[in-house]
């Protein structure tokens, strides 16, 4: 399992982020579901690497949050809140969080689990992301917000809808590197399935 623990970044500045973000995370399918686990912390458990990537970029898409992966087991039968769980999944993503929130990385998004060189090569693809969904402007949101990967011919339905030409939309997407981190998202995945597969 991969355990997502994502803490804010400034509540001071910012205020109370969490609704935002768990609104963010609700279309997920997580097998625990995310949730505030303490004041301006959220937790949750996925099954699916997959999850686990589009998880992650949705918190650092905002620059607001740190991020902490950990892959390996937790206790089973799972309760129903995250602020019950325990088990070595958790304890890997209490530890990737408290590093990044520690270090200077300019994407904050840490990788912790049993095998060091798997979770560095996972944490290392998944900060390039990252560095692309931080970067992209409101404009460009605007336009990928109304896409979805892998479905030929939405550029025309896309212009339409924002008034704008389908030559705006096409450098839009050419400009967020959309296409480029929709092709990295599987390596991500795949550096963190892996991981698990050492249990």
């Amino acid at each position: 399992m991969f355990t997502l623990t994502i803490n804010q970044r400034d509540n001071r500045r910012d205020g109370d982020l969490v609704p935002q973000l768990l609104k963010d995370l609700r279309h997920i399918p997580a097998r625990l579901d995310f949730d505030r686990s303490v004041e301006d912390e959220v937790q949750g458990i996925v099954d699916c690497p997959h999850q686990a990537v589009d998880t992650a970029l949705i918190a650092l898409r905002s620059g607001q949050w740190y991020v902490g992966i950990g892959v390996g087991p937790v206790n089973e039968p799972l309760p129903n809140q995250i602020k019950d769980a325990s088990g070595h999944g958790l304890v890997y993503a209490r530890r990737a969080v408290d590093r990044v929130r520690n270090s200077k990385e300019r994407v904050p998004v840490a990788v912790e689990g049993p095998v060091a060189a798997l979770a560095a090569e996972s944490e290392a693809v998944l900060r390039l992301l990252g560095h692309i969904v931080q970067h992209r402007s409101v404009a460009e949101w605007r336009v990928l917000d109304l896409l979805t990967p892998g479905v030929r011919g939405q550029q025309k339905a896309v212009a339409q809808e924002l008034g704008i030409s389908t030559q705006a939309v096409s450098k839009a997407l050419s400009r967020a590197q959309w296409a480029e981190e929709h092709a990295a998202r599987p390596a991500a995945a795949r550096l963190l399935k892996l991981i698990l597969e050492v249990y």
